[in-house]
């Protein structure tokens, strides 16, 4: 399991808000963390566009149109994860970084 790739995962059960059933995710946490934990971090894709939301980038996952929902990262058991769908390429990659420092970043002064 490595960065950037783009794996199906479970996300049920959910509560409240969040993201549910089993839908593409992409592995934001760093490859030394991921080959040591038994838990990667991600961000769900959903084919639900928003596209003036900031906290989503629209990427393409196996041909279709589809958001990287970074206001709904994750830390989750590898155990909920399954075959791999695609990667990101480079740009999404950077996009995905810089928003993710933005959302959850702290704050410049």
């Amino acid at each position: 399991m490595k960065r950037y790739e783009i794996r199906w995962a479970a996300f049920d059960p959910a509560r409240g808000g969040e993201m549910a059933k089993t839908r593409p995710a992409v592995i934001v946490s760093m490859d030394a963390f991921n080959q040591r934990m038994g838990i990667v971090t991600v961000c769900p894709l959903t084919s639900v566009l928003h596209p003036t939301w900031r906290s989503r980038i629209q990427v393409k996952c196996a041909g279709r149109p589809a958001e990287i929902a970074a206001d709904h990262i994750r830390t989750m058991s590898k155990t909920r994860l399954g075959k791999r769908v695609g990667s990101l390429s480079r740009a999404e990659a950077l996009l995905l970084r810089q928003l993710i420092t933005e959302l959850y970043g702290e704050p410049g002064r």
